[in-house]
């Protein structure tokens, strides 16, 4: 669970060491592809605690569809069309529907812990 945390983690102190610039021309390419890889990670914590990761899924997940958001804003420019406004909305959908879900997950879990420590408490007194 704590191994996407420690990438990300890792990523943004890279980052933040080594600077680069891209090319403004590639500024849609990056940002659905940026997009697609957040949706992936929060996929996977979402996995993680519904307890159905799989590894493998969670790696081609990021790169395939890192690549194909990618080359969906380049066919976009390609036939003068703002397609990478379509993958912006559906990884935003997407987004928002696994924080809700990793949010609902995590307040079950707490809701668990607090019934089992009052069970606890309760027969313990008796």
């Amino acid at each position: 669970m704590w191994l996407p945390l420690l990438g990300l983690i890792v990523g943004l102190l890279l980052g933040s060491i080594f600077t680069f610039s891209i090319p403004i021309e590639y500024a849609n390419y990056l940002a659905v592809a940026v997009l697609a890889g957040l949706d992936s990670l929060l996929g996977g914590w979402n996995a993680i605690f519904k307890r159905d990761f799989d590894g493998v899924t969670l790696i081609t997940g990021f790169f395939v569809n890192a690549l194909l958001a990618a080359g969906l804003a380049a066919l976009g420019d390609m036939i003068g069309i703002d397609l990478y406004l379509a993958a912006v909305v559906a990884f935003g959908i997407r987004i928002f529907h696994n924080i809700s879900s990793i949010r609902h997950e995590l307040i079950a879990l707490h809701r668990r812990k607090k019934a089992k420590s009052q069970r606890q408490e309760g027969s313990g007194q008796s």
